[in-house]
């Protein structure tokens, strides 16, 4: 891609992703399986919100929220947006958010993926794990560990499992397959799925044992497929300034697009991580994910867990915003929803916050989006990028 000329060169956009925190059902919800799904207001609901940050800049604005007053002049310029996406999924989302719409929708194993593609997987691992495979279900990570980790310590056999989305996780003890290891092979699976059009594969690193408990460690890995064409994330690179990520970012996009990457893991250290980056890097896109909504509370359908972690990422929005500048843009908003009050243990298809804030700058309603893309949008915009067609 030929360099693009960065007309504020200066300037800087801060994009953070709430990582599933949904604003309510969409209208095609129904289709999804998921009418009647709201993240935000059913988490309101079951636990009291103390989020006045939040709130100031505008997030009860969008739509009442329970327990959570709306301002009279928010800081900050507040809407929602709908997926117009195929999907709603982690990659989906975070590509749309960077401009790119998925139309195709990802293959997807709900039942667990053929038993000959995992014993062609197993037959190129080697001896080094196995041989053979334990899971092969849908399942939660927790369930699936508290399931099979057992067998998985005493046998040395990789535990495999997906979801309603389109990955292949592959979780293993970290002293029974090292990290280094457990990438490895995970990197042969995504040969495998990755021409049969599945999104991802998750390397799930685990410690512990059945007396104390399993805990997930920060070494996880994600392998995923390429965008289909350059993002915003690209053209910012491309326009001779610093894109970087903050957590699972990097991973999202194939590792295209970003000349830093801040390895964090766990909402703390991913926003002590963006704190410091902040500090640091003064012009650019500085992208970050807070996965632990999603990860600890929506797919283990913890309410409260959820509650808490939106507070006290609330807690931090005040030393965010003290470190930017008239020349910084900061975006808030989400990839999908993942209802932590609704069957199952997957994403629901719902709209997404967007909440865009300049220091002075006087916020207003941005109402009903269509797209994801917006965030691509305001970037270029205040980037002095070329509009995309």
């Amino acid at each position: 891609m030929p360099a693009i000329h960065a007309a504020h060169p200066e300037r800087r956009v801060v994009l953070v992703v709430l990582d599933s925190l949904g604003m309510g059902e969409m209208p095609d919800a129904a289709a999804w399986g998921d009418a009647g799904s709201d993240t935000l207001g059913h988490v309101a609901e079951r636990t009291p919100l103390t989020i006045p940050n939040l709130a100031a800049l505008g997030l009860a604005n969008i739509r009442p929220v329970p327990g959570v007053r709306a301002v009279a002049t928010p800081s900050g310029s507040y809407g929602k947006m709908a997926i117009a996406g195929n999907g709603k999924d982690t990659i989906a989302g975070h590509w749309e958010i960077a401009g790119v719409r998925v139309d195709v929708r990802f293959t997807e194993y709900p039942t667990g993926f053929p038993a000959e593609l995992l014993e062609e997987w197993s037959r190129r691992i080697g001896p080094s794990a196995g041989p053979g495979w334990l899971g092969n279900c849908a399942r939660s990570g927790t369930v699936i560990l508290d399931e099979l980790a057992p067998e998985h310590v005493a046998t040395g056999k990789p535990i495999v499992y997906t979801s309603s989305d389109s990955v292949f996780q592959v979780a293993a003890h970290e002293a029974v397959i090292p990290p280094a290891e457990l990438n490895r092979i995970c990197e042969l699976a995504f040969d495998l799925v990755a021409p049969l059009g599945v999104a991802r594969v998750i390397a799930r690193p685990f410690v512990g044992d059945a007396a104390s408990g399993w805990t997930r460690t920060g070494n996880r890995r994600d392998f995923a497929q390429l965008p289909p064409r350059d993002t915003f994330v690209d053209e910012v690179l491309a326009a001779g300034l610093p894109t970087s990520s903050i957590g699972k970012v990097k991973d999202i996009f194939g590792g295209r697009g970003f000349s830093i990457a801040v390895k964090a893991s766990g909402n703390a250290a991913i926003t002590d991580a963006l704190l410091r980056q902040v500090d640091e890097q003064r012009s650019g896109l500085i992208f970050a994910n807070l996965v632990d909504f999603d990860m600890l509370y929506g797919h283990r359908r913890d309410p409260g867990g959820y509650a808490r972690a939106l507070m006290a990422f609330d807690e931090h929005v005040p030393a965010l915003l003290a470190r930017l500048g008239p020349k910084d843009l900061l975006i808030l908003t989400a990839d999908h929803g993942n209802d932590p009050t609704y069957r199952g243990s997957d994403h629901t298809r719902e709209y997404v916050p967007l909440i865009a804030y300049t220091p002075g700058v006087p916020g207003k309603d941005l109402g009903t989006m269509p797209t994801l893309a917006m965030c691509a949008t305001l970037g270029r915009q205040w980037l002095g990028l070329a509009a995309r067609p």
